[in-house]
């Protein structure tokens, strides 16, 4: 009986030294295909935020009001066009990744020039905004010499609303493939082009605003004309069957998703822009304008981070969902949410005892960058909660939440982050601080409200609807298809 006893027991020791191997891989192996989808994110949205911080680096030094009216149109009405373009787009991010899980590869291109169709009439519906920019800035209380520079840049910013189309489209299109490379070649040469450019046209040619706009535009564009001829002429040959009629079947159930997309994104962006414009009509503005886009940009370079992670997150859920697997969607959810909240951290103690030194890399002002300084502590605040907010919203565009989510953002941005921000910015004086802490808030807030809705999910459930969906949107391939490569 003592043999059998001390048999069981080592028995049950190699049983968990086996388990523990076993979950080891399955972490290894998960980080690898959250990997290979996160860092090509990373880097690339880090090169194209930095098209703007470079842009505005720049034309900081060519003067005050050039650099506070370009940061209200890139803060406000290019974020504006660019959350409801994004948004639409993310309906592709869910419908491509679950097609894509459930090896109905063709149906990825129809995707794809479907949201090129919708996308392009949406963004031609915003150009309004960008031709009418000083009235309606002047409208909404900024100063007039700020809002007469800001709708001299806003002209330059049209084509890049339609480079937005490509840009994201095309990116979610090869996201969901995991053929994220190319794009990270792309956005690096031409970050390089960017900033050589910037240097010539406004340092050696003294060129000013016109030479800073066209660098920027040339930035914008450069690597969507690369994106559209890899796609197009054999980078994917398995999802890009060619142009074809079938873009124009069925295209009502793409809007609605795309319009529900659309919500939840605008929502989330269009809190910032809110914090810009309040901040707009606190005493001092130009100061506080400067300071916080500022503070934004920063915060904006460590959203990159979480933007790749909420990539991975999505493409994971997606795939794993339109194949079929809801164990393996949770165990993803799970690593990537951690991973993201550890750098998240991590960061968060970086830029807590950094405070306003990297304000003179934006500004030689020094009334700025002391007001940088005493809004950092709430930077390192918005940088922890960007380690979690971000990957949860993925998690409900790889499954399809965002009509949910948009009603969250409702609540919580609107009902609860800017009332709270208008009280203590006005009433209590707090000027910008108050405004962020009342934004602060609206995003905790949100946090806590997707955390539960994602831990109380029935993913055996989320993968029915998949796959429902997937063959609701589903249709056949043309016979020739084949031979219409582009």
């Amino acid at each position: 009986m003592e043999g059998d006893d001390i048999s069981e027991k080592l028995l049950s020791k190699v049983q968990v030294e086996e388990n523990k191997v076993k979950i080891k891989e399955k972490i290894l192996t998960e980080w690898k295909k959250m990997w290979v989808t996160a860092a090509p994110a990373i880097f690339t949205r880090f090169s194209t935020f930095g098209v703007n911080v470079i842009s505005q680096a720049f034309i900081g030094h060519i003067g005050s009001i050039e650099l506070a009216a370009y940061a209200l149109v890139i803060t406000v009405l290019l974020r504006f066009g660019n959350g409801i373009l994004l948004g639409m787009a993310s309906g592709l991010e869910t419908l491509c990744g679950q097609a894509y899980g459930a090896k109905q590869y063709h149906m990825l291109g129809i995707y794809l020039q479907r949201s090129w169709i919708v996308l392009t009439v949406t963004g031609t519906l915003l150009l309004p905004i960008f031709i009418f920019t000083t009235p309606i800035l002047k409208a909404l209380g900024q100063e007039e010499a700020i809002a007469e520079e800001a709708g001299v840049i806003s002209l330059w910013l049209i084509p890049v609303i339609y480079s937005f189309i490509a840009s994201y489209t095309c990116q979610m299109f090869l996201q969901a493939q995991s053929k994220n490379m190319i794009i990270t070649y792309l956005a690096a040469c031409t970050l390089v082009i960017h900033i050589f450019l910037s240097w010539l046209l406004t340092v050696k040619f003294k060129f000013g605003m016109t030479g800073a706009m066209t660098s920027t535009l040339l930035a914008y564009w450069l690597p969507n004309i690369g994106q559209l001829i890899y796609v197009t002429s054999g980078g994917c040959k398995e999802t890009w069957k060619g142009f074809t009629s079938l873009a124009f079947k069925d295209l009502w159930p793409v809007i609605k998703l795309s319009f529900s997309s659309g919500a939840m994104l605008c929502l989330e962006l269009w809190y910032n822009t809110i914090l810009i414009l309040l901040t707009g009509n606190l005493k001092n503005a130009m100061v506080q304008i400067d300071a916080l886009s500022i503070c934004l940009n920063i915060n904006g370079w460590e959203m990159m981070i979480s933007l790749g992670f909420l990539v991975a997150v999505c493409v994971r859920v997606s795939n794993e969902l339109g194949r079929g697997s809801a164990k393996a969607a949770r165990f993803s959810i799970l690593t990537i949410v951690i991973t993201s909240f550890v750098i998240g951290f991590i960061l968060f103690l970086f830029f807590l005892f950094l405070r306003g030194r990297l304000a003179y890399i934006f500004t030689e002002s020094e009334d700025v960058a002391e007001e940088v300084d005493h809004l950092s502590p709430l930077l390192a605040f918005s940088i922890l909660l960007n380690g979690v907010q971000p990957v949860l919203s993925g998690v409900a565009v790889g499954a399809g939440w965002q009509s949910i989510v948009a009603y969250v953002n409702i609540g919580c941005y609107y009902l609860v982050g800017i009332p709270v921000g208008v009280v203590l910015g006005y009433v209590f004086k707090l000027q910008v601080r108050g405004v962020w802490i009342g934004m602060l808030f609206g995003v905790l807030a949100q946090t806590i409200v997707l955390l539960v809705i994602t831990l109380k999910t029935d993913w055996d459930k989320q993968v029915l609807i998949a796959q429902e969906r997937v063959k609701k949107y589903f249709v056949e391939a043309e016979p020739n298809s084949d031979s219409q490569n582009a």
